[in-house]
């Protein structure tokens, strides 16, 4: 079995932090790339909920957790030299059938096919990942936040007021604002080896990232939300760059802090970490962090250019900050 980073693991005399992340998607692969400049102790755990494009159609097919953000986090993972750029690339790349094709494999993502094959190989998806990890020099390790497929449902509000229930993550990522959202099966066996993970880490990141969809998810797994309320690590969020998403429309930063209190009362914070471009009302910000049991940091995180979408630079010296001084 390959050993890949450190991840889980407590060492003796460590001068590097032990932080497991949380997340999905593009969120997640900003808080890792930002995270892998600070500690080689890095554990991403991955929600498996994925239902739409390439992941979904391998999840649909071959009954297996949806790969599509595993993926993505161990491309965020990638050495930082020749080999590791290069096989951060191989994982991302897609394929494009040619027109009049069948097309069975285009927008395929061959890190997804690649996962799953070492998933066929060793029949168990952690040490699948492992491997892959290794291929890759992947600074940490990548879990998925439960052993099983998962599916999200919400209740999407209705500019009449009324409500429809939407089920699946790529429909609900487009249907508009919810008002809530569950998982089916809801009480599915969390990832053995994130709960470890949760319990030996100096500190839990949680966000950016689709709220609804990549974000609450963790929360609402029990096993997964009494290791996050249960760890001795000291908790962060991270909020987004923007707030009023498809999923979020007319929700404010503070009322994203609100969804995650209403969500998991038990759950505490230490730090909210915001760019200040992406706040309305700070007092209302504080207000609510407050309510979480956390400080509210805030620092330009965002990349130049005007779009929502973090610096990974940035986003790493505000974390840095953020450890040292609390």
């Amino acid at each position: 079995m390959p050993m890949v980073g450190s991840g889980g693991t407590r060492k003796p005399g460590r001068k590097e932090p032990a932080v497991v992340a949380l997340g999905g998607g593009h969120g997640l692969y900003a808080s890792l790339s930002a995270l892998r400049l600070l500690t080689g102790d890095l554990t991403a755990v991955v929600t498996v909920a994925d239902d739409g494009g390439s992941s979904g159609k391998v999840r649909q097919e071959l009954d297996v957790l949806p790969p599509g953000d595993l993926r993505m986090a161990l491309a965020a993972l990638c050495d930082d030299t020749d080999w590791g750029r290069t096989w951060r690339d191989v994982m991302q790349h897609r394929f494009r059938s040619r027109p009049g094709s069948d097309a069975t494999l285009d927008n395929h993502a061959l890190g997804n096919l690649l996962i799953v094959a070492l998933w066929e190989l060793l029949d168990n998806p952690v040490d699948g990942l492992r491997w892959a990890g290794a291929l890759l020099g992947a600074r940490g390790q990548v879990l998925p936040m439960a052993s099983v497929p998962l599916t999200i449902e919400g209740d999407v509000r209705r500019p009449d007021g009324g409500v429809d229930v939407v089920r699946g993550q790529s429909r609900l990522a487009v249907a508009g604002t919810l008002d809530a959202v569950r998982l089916d099966p809801p009480d599915a066996p969390a990832c053995r080896e994130a709960l470890e993970a949760i319990d030996l880490a100096d500190w839990v990141i949680l966000g950016p990232g689709s709220w609804y969809t990549s974000v609450l998810p963790h929360l609402l797994l029990p096993e997964l939300r009494e290791a996050l309320c249960a760890t001795t690590a000291k908790r962060l969020v991270t909020m987004n760059l923007g707030t009023s998403t498809k999923e979020t429309r007319g929700l404010t930063a503070a009322d994203h802090l609100a969804v995650l209190r209403h969500c998991a009362p038990d759950f505490r914070v230490n730090a909210v970490l915001v760019d200040p471009t992406s706040v309305d009302d700070a007092d209302a910000l504080r207000a609510e962090a407050a309510g979480l049991g956390a400080e509210v940091f805030f620092g330009r995180v965002g990349a130049s250019g005007g779009a929502p979408v973090h610096d990974h630079v940035r986003l790493a010296t505000a974390y840095h900050d953020i450890f040292g001084g609390s």
